[in-house]
Order: C-alpha cells, then structure tokens, then sequence
C-alpha cells in the first residue's frame, strides 16, 4: 500500500500541536500485511508496528492518544488478543502519545531509559519553537533497558536494541528475527529529509550510523517499517544512506572552512533530492541546517 507523501507530513506536521488543532475524528487507520503475525498501522503520527498470535498482541508505538480507540479498533481487526506490550521507538509525541491509554488498559509500556528520562521532564524545542511539558506517570515507559532486549512472543524473537544518539538519543530498532521484519522509528523517513532532534542528542552521524547498523543485518528479503512514509526494503534504505551520506560529504568540508550556514546552504547540498524529498515536512535548507549543526558541534 502506498500513502501519498502530503498525508504523511501532515501527520508529522501537526505533531509538536498535538490534538489541540487536529481534527482526529477525520483520521482512518490503514492497515499494512508485513509478513505472517506483522502488521504496519498507518494513521496520524509514527507507524505503528503490530506482532499478533498465539501469546497476545505487542505494538511498536501509539500515535496520538485521541487515536487510541480506532488504534484499538484496528488491532483488533488482526487479533482478538490484548495488546499487552507498547514498545516506543523514541520519546516524541506522535509516537508516545496513546501510552497513557495503553498502559491504563494493561499493557506494559517499554522503552530506552532516556525516552523515560525525556518523558519525565519538560522538553524544549527550538525548532518548534515550543515546550513541551512532562509526560503524567502512567504515560512512563515502566520496563527500560540500556542496550537492548528481546521479547519471545508469537513464535518470533523480537530484538530491540538501543543505537547512537542518532533521530534522539532514545532511539531502538525492532528487529523480528524470523520475519525478516525492521521496525526503525524515525531513523527511517521513507518518503522525506529525515528531522534530526539535535535537542534531544541527534546527530546526522548517528543516524547514518543506524542505517548502515539494519542495513548489515537485512537481506533483499526484508522488510522495514519507518518512523514516517511507506513500507520498505533494503533497497529503499540503501538508497536513504547513501543520499544522507552524500549530503553530510558536502556540507562537511565547508564546515572545517568556516563557511557560514547561509554560505552552505546557498550552495544546495541537498539538490538532487530537493524535488522528492524536499516538498513537505522538512526541506532542503532545514536538512541542510540540522547537517550543519550536527557536524559544528565536534
């Protein structure tokens, strides 16, 4: 299933706004066929990843906490089961946003221990030009880990591991072993310039680093679930490295120069993708900006 890329940077558009200027009851959630027992859940905010069978439900994820019942609802046309895990890919709203929900209902919410440590302060963005204010207790990632975990469930094992500070400095990779099956957050924009969090401890080497990390461990025959945009392969995030990659050896040596960020920018690093990537979220100026910074702070 393919999703037109204007739908998805309304999606992230609205999410340092939250449900106080969307209109949530227009959101339809689509569902995706990954492979046996995964499932992507499209709706407003990060990809959802669903694992159902035998031993219950576990999501990647949770959207908006408005978007809760349809989640549900949506989950429950693959399974019956109760979702008893919510897995968080990083701490930003529109991928947090339901576990409130989630966790009033049973489910045990999991995460790295700084997507808990951002949660539970209040979190400025110069960015968005807002603050956005700490998380109540039952929205906490109750079970943390430092490096990774895995969760046996459904006949599959589902390895979470932590990588660099990359998207921010809470970012996990869900790996379904036997599937063949990553889900990548928001390291992964698959139809987009990626937003790097330089607040929250990003940095364009980190996410470049994360890519060639799922990247080492897929095969032609994977299948991978971004943070934003439609389903992919190998294929598709080979060709994501390698644009980020190129644009980081542009920008990298007019940084060492002194060059300023209006001098780099005029000179388009990000011209050939401009066209495709460049229309909606975050331009080639913005990208171009957060490379600028990632790299001047070293």
């Amino acid at each position: 299933m393919k999703r037109t890329y204007s739908a998805i940077v309304v999606a992230l558009a609205v999410a340092p706004l939250a449900a106080a200027q969307q209109d949530f009851s227009k959101v339809q959630i689509q569902k995706v066929d990954v492979a046996p027992g995964v499932h992507m859940l499209i709706g407003s905010g990060g990809n959802i990843g669903v694992s159902s069978g035998s031993d219950g439900v576990l999501i990647i994820d949770d959207q908006y906490a408005p978007l809760t019942e349809k989640i549900r609802a949506a989950v429950a046309g693959i399974s019956t089961a109760p979702i008893r895990f919510v897995v968080n890919t990083h701490w930003h709203g529109d991928h947090t946003g339901g576990n409130e929900n989630m966790g009033g209902a049973g489910a045990i919410i999991v995460a790295h221990e700084n997507v808990r440590r951002r949660m539970s302060k209040e979190q400025v963005s110069e960015f968005f030009k807002r603050t956005t204010p700490a998380s109540p207790k039952a929205a906490l990632p109750v079970m943390t880990f430092a490096a990774d975990v895995s969760f046996h469930v459904n006949g599959d094992e589902l390895h979470v591991f932590h990588v660099d500070p990359a998207h921010t400095d809470g970012d996990s990779v869900i790996h379904w072993k036997n599937a063949n099956v990553f889900h990548m957050g928001d390291l992964y924009f698959s139809a987009g310039f990626p937003f790097i969090d330089l607040e929250s401890g990003g940095s364009v080497d980190g996410v470049i680093a994360a890519a060639e990390k799922v990247l080492a461990l897929a095969n032609d025959g994977s299948k991978i679930i971004p943070g934003h945009g439609p389903l992919s392969t190998k294929k598709d995030l080979t060709s994501y490295r390698d644009m980020l990659k190129t644009i980081r050896s542009r920008v990298a040596p007019l940084v060492t120069s002194g060059k300023t960020l209006d001098e780099v920018k005029a000179s388009r690093p990000t011209k050939e993708w401009d066209e495709t990537l460049g229309k909606g979220f975050i331009n080639g100026d913005q990208f171009t900006e957060f490379v600028y910074r990632s790299l001047s702070k070293k």
